[in-house]
């Protein structure tokens, strides 16, 4: 037949009568249609959606490894394209980027990446609590920040170990505006092999240290992240400090805040945001993943036994049904007490015409059809007690659901299973992590945000906390100290006492501000002024001056007086004595009265 189709010129197949219309055709029959006894118009579908309670995935597939990342519910669209800005944009590039061969999109991201990803402007700016108080600004929202500069000595751990200092990192961030989401954090550049350039700065730039705040909706963070380069392997790990805790008013308060990491020689770390302490730790037991390896692994090739039973628990196999267990019984059921309310509506339809609605003057029924006044909801049914009254349900006392044997412990339990251990391979202790540390070249700021006008300020890298002190208390504690007493609320003396109670700082500055200088004028002058003669003062100015004798007189009478003082003084103490006898034998008389 094939042959007989595809090759044979004359064949025509198997012949059929042709097709006419049929003069009794009735057309396609369909049943008639009746009401819809199960009928209603939902037209907020949106609204009447179940809640949502937990996310799960569950699934069958014929597929291994397949990866799921980055879920994301919210509520807005916005919110969803900037997560996938961060998220899925940059991981898909990444793919491209790495797939073989020289493609014109990996040639155009060579090319261009830094000037079309790096967009956000920079300024040097007034703190718009004083604008003589200049600050470098990341200007834009919903911009990717970089900008760098490289140090004239590099920060090497190795020498900070050896002299048993400690490394201190500190810097002013002021959010201008609330922060929204993005980070506002240093990133210290790591040494490599190539000279550092600030052109070439961007995310993939090794950093050293990453050290700064970060937020993105509800979440917020004070990262402390190492780059730790693996001694035996040579690989670069990020190290993870663990999460601050009480900071998180920085963001919103519209004020100078200080950010200070200091770690010491011995590994321990501390974060202190506004020099209260948030965060402690150590290099050798608080970083995630451990810088430290597990000395022991588990051993991949080892596998769980066919024959082990992992199962504590098994259904009783001697378990029964009870006679009177009936599954069939509904969870629910109408509960028979209940009465229809008084004030039900069984006529009133739930949503009605709008009485208030007027037909519009340029309505024109020809062309826009005939006008209805919109549909709102029946007034009278505010309360739900319209339409056809039906029962409420109540919990079934008499439901049990679906039987299931009891559970017991099983005989065969042969525990939890796991491999067995092995020598980790790459296994190293390092007992001086800090010392460790990769060396630092540059300090940047890589950052997108969707917060403008965020201010840096005051960044300062050293060996000692004291220095950094020192540092903040000539810049950043005034600056505080103005903004608090600049802002609305209370008076500015109780702003003043109320910030100093928190801050203790402020009295050592008050001390040295006032009391010292008193205290060194005072020891400078020394002492109370010695008494001045007369005779001396008039010959140096001609000051008029009284006769010797006008002076004799008067020290005459001034002894005279003395004289008459010393003589009365025996009677008035004669006169008190007396005074004091009487008062003495008063209350002797009162005490007798009282026995």
């Amino acid at each position: 037949q094939w042959y007989q189709r595809r090759v044979r010129a004359d064949y025509k197949g198997k012949w059929a009568s042709p097709l006419i219309d049929n003069p009794n055709y009735s057309g396609v029959w369909s049943p008639r249609k009746i009401p819809n006894p199960d009928f209603y118009e939902d037209k907020t579908p949106f609204a009447s959606l179940l809640p949502i309670s937990a996310v799960g995935i569950e699934m069958w597939t014929m597929t291994k490894d397949i990866m799921f990342d980055n879920i994301i519910l919210t509520d807005s669209k916005t919110v969803a394209d900037d997560w996938a800005a961060e998220s899925w944009n940059k991981k898909a590039l990444i793919e491209i980027l790495n797939a073989p061969g020289d493609s014109p999109i990996k040639q155009w991201y060579q090319r261009r990446v830094r000037g079309s990803k790096y967009d956000g402007r920079w300024a040097v700016e007034g703190n718009s609590t004083n604008l003589k108080d200049l600050g470098l600004v990341a200007k834009d929202k919903a911009r990717h920040h970089a900008i760098s500069a490289k140090m004239n000595k590099k920060v090497d751990f190795t020498d900070l170990h050896d002299a048993q200092k400690q490394f201190v990192v500190q810097y002013e961030v002021k959010y201008q505006d609330t922060m929204e989401c993005g980070g506002s954090y240093l990133k210290l550049v790591a040494e490599a092999d190539e000279e550092f350039s600030s052109d070439t700065f961007n995310d993939k730039t090794l950093y050293s240290v990453m050290f700064g705040p970060d937020k993105c909706g509800l979440e917020s963070r004070i990262h402390f992240i190492v780059n730790y380069k693996n001694p035996v392997t040579g690989t670069v790990e990020e190290k993870h400090a663990k999460a601050s805790s009480d900071f998180k008013e920085i963001f919103t308060d519209g004020k100078s805040h200080l950010i200070t990491l200091v770690v010491d020689y011995d590994g321990a770390f501390e974060i202190l945001v506004d020099q209260k302490s948030v965060n402690k730790g150590s290099l050798l037991t608080d970083m995630s993943p451990a810088i430290n390896p597990s000395a022991e692994i588990d051993d991949p090739s080892d596998s769980k036994p066919a024959d082990w039973d992992d199962k504590e628990k098994i259904p009783d196999p001697m378990a029964t049904k009870p006679e009177d267990w009936d599954e069939e019984a509904p969870k629910f059921i109408d509960d028979e007490e209940a009465t229809k309310p008084d004030d039900w509506l069984d006529d009133e339809p739930d949503h009605v015409a709008d009485p208030e609605a007027v037909k519009p003057e340029d309505w024109d029924d020809e062309e826009d059809g005939e006008w209805e006044a919109p549909i709102i909801e029946n007034p009278k049914c505010e309360a739900g007690n319209c339409g056809t009254w039906v029962r409420p349900q109540k919990p079934n006392p008499d439901y049990k659901g679906k039987w299931a044997p009891p559970l017991i412990d099983n005989p065969n339990y042969s525990g939890v299973w796991s491999p067995r251990k092995i020598p980790n391979p790459d296994f190293y202790e390092d007992k001086t992590p800090f010392a460790s540390l990769l060396p630092i070249s540059a300090v940047g700021i890589e950052m997108w945000t969707m917060t403008k006008d965020i201010m840096f300020d005051n960044i300062i890298l050293t060996d000692s906390k004291t220095v950094a002190d020192d540092w903040a208390a000539e810049s950043w504690n005034k600056k505080a100290l103005i903004e608090i007493l600049n802002a609305p609320g209370d008076s500015p003396m109780d702003k003043f006492l109320t910030y100093a109670g928190e801050n203790p700082w402020i009295w050592v500055l008050l001390a040295a501000a006032v009391i010292l200088p008193v205290v060194f004028y005072v020891y400078c002058s020394g002492g109370s002024p010695a008494p001045v003669d007369d005779g001396a003062e008039a010959k140096k100015t001609d000051k008029v001056t009284p006769d010797d004798d006008e002076k004799e007189g008067d020290k005459e009478e001034e002894e005279g007086e003395q004289k008459e003082e010393d003589e009365d003084m025996p009677e008035l103490e004669e006169t008190e004595k007396k005074e004091e006898e009487e008062e003495a034998a008063a209350e002797e008389e009162e005490a007798e009265e009282e026995a």
